[in-house]
């Protein structure tokens, strides 16, 4: 089992996954000699505080600012991921402004998909807890956060392993 598998079958909660498609961050070879390399891009699963910094450093951009602005719009992010689909698909003008954050650009996209690719991917799990109500008591919860190429950052989560 990839250490990506592990993770997402929820075998990995101290961990955080991050995806890298190949233009959205230069050096993306080095980072394939750490990680998996995938179709179009990179995804490394490390320990979640050397994960976070990471990431930031990668992408300029604070993994948890970064997910807070992706919770306010909810896509579906694919299985594996290495991205998903883009909320802003099939809206006209389909881009989403930029908000000033390093690394997330603004402008407008078209509505056809064509501009709706993942830049990047940010998860960590969250181990079951049945003190809280919903899925949370149904076993460990995967949360995953993706920018858009058309500016817009959108957020996913589904149980581990059932996806």
């Amino acid at each position: 089992m990839s250490d990506r598998e592990e993770f997402l079958a929820g075998g990995r909660p101290e961990d955080v996954l991050m995806y890298f498609a190949d233009e959205a961050v230069s050096g993306v070879e080095a980072l394939a000699e750490r990680g998996e390399r995938v179709d179009g891009g990179v995804i490394l699963v490390v320990d979640g505080e050397k994960g976070r910094s990471a990431f930031e450093s990668a992408v300029g951009v604070d993994p948890m600012q970064f997910a807070k602005r992706a919770m306010g719009s909810e896509g579906m992010v694919y299985p594996d991921c290495t991205g998903g689909v883009c909320p802003k698909v099939g809206v006209p003008g389909g881009g989403a402004e930029g908000n000033g954050e390093s690394g997330e650009g603004g402008g407008e996209a078209d509505d056809t998909g064509d501009d709706h690719d993942a830049r990047f991917v940010f998860a960590f799990a969250e181990e079951q807890n049945e003190e809280v109500d919903g899925l949370y008591q149904e076993g460990d919860v995967i949360h995953a956060y993706v920018s858009c190429t058309c500016g817009e950052a959108y957020s996913d989560k589904w149980l581990a392993g059932e996806k």
